[in-house]
């Protein structure tokens, strides 16, 4: 629990707007459901980090709750790059799975762009397939990244113009960095990406209205860099020497700065999930949802 004493801004609750989104995509499904589509999600783990099954099992859970069908497929550590291809091909000939997620990081010696490159870009629900990357950046996005998109609902919910704001994304990742600065761009507004070999961090990041951190490194956008009315949304999930979940701002000192930030945990993490559940409904009704003229 976060002390009010320390916080001046608005926390932009993911948790409370996840449960939004997920209602949102319950309706969704059982609509396409009434219409004899149950949308189903193919999660495939490889290999047994904790962390990555804690998010396998976080996010199949929030499948079977919204009425999505949901595999979880485990492979072993030792599973070849060849035999996760054989395992991708397969679900993307079945069609009942509408959505194909392989959670990352995969072991090494696995390559993860052979895999990703190899998901049915009509069932790359995570986004990442050079085709759907390539139709976001034109502005006509099939799949928004789950991350990216759950920023920019925040964002939304700050009630903060886009447009015409300057904004900074710590972080040049493929996975959130760029597609949240296509995001921004898109939304006119004055986008700067900084990453390690910025000059002067600081003085970037105390010009913007919209600091975007993910850095994946805990404390390294400092609370005294934020620009006083500035939205913060963290990405970043770590833990300090006590094992503690926290992000990569200083929560305490931005939170008095800020018109608004998020929490870690509860804020970009519930989104992620609540986004994957709508891209899977979404590949459902593109690749097997009614037409119009269906009724």
């Amino acid at each position: 629990m976060i002390p009010a004493a320390v916080v001046a801004a608005i926390i932009l609750d993911g948790k409370k707007l996840g449960a939004e989104v997920r209602a949102e995509v319950r309706g969704e499904v059982e609509r396409l459901t009434a219409a004899g589509v149950i949308p189903g999600l193919a999660v495939v783990l490889v290999g047994d980090d904790g962390a990555s099954a804690t998010y396998v099992k976080n996010k199949t859970a929030a499948c079977r709750e919204v009425g999505m069908r949901v595999e979880d497929h485990r492979l072993s550590a030792t599973t070849t790059t060849a035999e996760l291809l054989a395992k991708v091909a397969a679900l993307n000939s079945d069609d009942a799975v509408d959505g194909i997620l392989v959670q990352l990081p995969l072991p090494r010696g696995v390559d993860t762009v052979a895999v990703t490159l190899a998901i049915d870009p009509r069932k790359d629900v995570d986004g990442f397939h050079a085709e759907n990357v390539g139709l976001l950046h034109l502005g006509t996005p099939r799949f928004v990244p789950c991350t990216p998109a759950g920023v920019m609902r925040l964002l939304a919910l700050s009630g903060a113009p886009i447009e015409g704001a300057e904004a900074v994304v710590v972080g040049r990742s493929n996975i959130v960095g760029k597609p949240v600065a296509a995001l921004l761009t898109q939304a006119h507004a004055t986008v700067t990406i900084c990453h390690t070999r910025t000059r002067d961090l600081p003085k970037v990041i105390g010009r913007a209205d919209v600091v975007v951190a993910a850095v994946g490194r805990a404390g390294s956008v400092r609370g005294e860099w934020i620009k006083p009315g500035a939205i913060v949304v963290d990405v970043g999930i770590n833990r300090d020497a006590a094992g503690r979940l926290t992000g990569d701002v200083e929560f305490a000192q931005a939170a008095q700065r800020a018109r608004a930030i998020t929490p870690v945990p509860g804020g970009v993490g519930p989104m992620t999930i609540a986004m994957l559940l709508s891209n899977t409904a979404k590949a459902a009704r593109l690749r097997r949802g009614p037409r119009p003229s269906d009724g």
